[in-house]
């Protein structure tokens, strides 16, 4: 019974930590503040190219980031319902199925922006 509780924390803080973590990012990165680099934002030759593409690219890819750091926080309040560990682990393999979906649909609508810029 604790090792199950150890598991639901474990899912708790990499879940809701991944969460807040895409939520600054997008923010961040759709304001301004994060500048090209090579760790976190879209990094792709397109965004890349200028720092026009890269903030156009953030911009654009704001809302589904965002939304993916929400799910992504829900999936990992999740863990802590008083629920049957299989049921937990389905629902935060959902959470992060959709957390994922959000991050490659941003990644993509955040390219193609960035290419319209660098078009233009």
């Amino acid at each position: 019974m604790e090792n199950e509780w150890i598991a639901r924390i474990v899912l708790v803080v990499a879940m809701v930590g991944a969460g807040v973590l895409l939520i600054c990012m997008a923010n961040a990165a759709a304001s301004g503040r994060l500048k090209r680099n090579q760790l976190a934002g879209i990094r792709m030759a397109s965004t890349r190219a200028s720092d026009k593409a890269w903030l156009a690219a953030h911009v654009r890819a704001r809302r589904a980031t965002v939304r993916a750091g929400v799910i992504s926080v829900l999936g990992g309040a999740f863990a802590l319902v008083p629920v049957p560990m299989p049921v937990v682990t389905i629902g935060v393999l959902v959470a992060a199925v959709g957390t994922l979906g959000c991050v490659l649909y941003g990644a993509r609508v955040g390219s193609v922006a960035a290419r319209n810029v660098s078009e233009s």
